[in-house]
């Protein structure tokens, strides 16, 4: 009776644990070890994944993936006219974006004196930015810039307001995380490596309309 009841537990357990995973993917949530690192390795199960997936097919969605199995996400399983709209909405959006988050990749990248770009889980402290940004005047006006691109709507000419308008929108849109509310320091999550994927997309394949890279990416597991 008790092993029976241990097992009846377990199995409650792991379906509360993909109900709640696969909540967050259909909220648009990528999946990563910083985001969810109980969720992606979750993921790594192919039990998990096949399961996820029958249930998402259900209601005409997938499970994808980006930046070799780091990041899951939500895509559409088949594109009808309606589907095709919203795709094409969301990548519009991130084309949209590119601009002012390239922007600021490049500006975490120079002031901090880093070699590569950011990737998942890599840290930032703010207080450490602002002040080498503060003492260089040229990263100064490349923050003043950036941070008035309508994905930040800055209006302030202070640093400590743009930077902090600048992150607190970044971990709205998803692409940090602060795990220490005391703390200012962040987190880059796996939604970097997946903009990097759409970038180099949309370099090989500019000739292309944006409506039909959104197609496109679709079906190449990248939306």
């Amino acid at each position: 009776m008790s092993e029976l009841s241990s097992a009846n537990e377990s199995t409650e357990s792991v379906m509360v644990g993909k109900g709640a995973l696969i909540e967050a993917l259909l909220k648009g949530d990528f999946i990563c070890r910083t985001t969810s690192e109980d969720g992606w390795r979750a993921l790594q199960s192919h039990t998990t994944r096949d399961s996820v997936e029958q249930y998402l097919n259900q209601i005409n969605r997938t499970l994808s993936s980006a930046a070799e199995g780091e990041v899951y996400f939500c895509g559409y399983l088949q594109l009808g006219d309606a589907e095709r709209k919203v795709i094409s909405s969301q990548f519009k959006d991130i084309c949209q974006s590119l601009t002012p988050l390239v922007e600021w990749l490049v500006l975490v990248q120079e002031s901090s004196g880093a070699d590569a770009p950011l990737t998942q889980g890599a840290p930032i402290r703010l207080t450490e930015l602002q002040t080498r940004i503060e003492d260089t005047p040229a990263f100064r006006e490349q923050l003043a810039k950036l941070s008035q691109y309508r994905l930040f709507g800055s209006t302030s000419s202070q640093v400590d307001n743009q930077i902090k308008l600048v992150f607190k929108r970044l971990q709205e849109l998803g692409y940090l995380i602060r795990p220490n509310k005391d703390k200012q320091i962040y987190l880059a999550t796996g939604k970097l490596d997946y903009l990097y994927e759409v970038i180099r997309f949309i370099d090989e394949t500019e000739a292309l309309s944006l409506e039909a890279q959104a197609e496109t990416v679709t079906q190449q597991d990248l939306v």
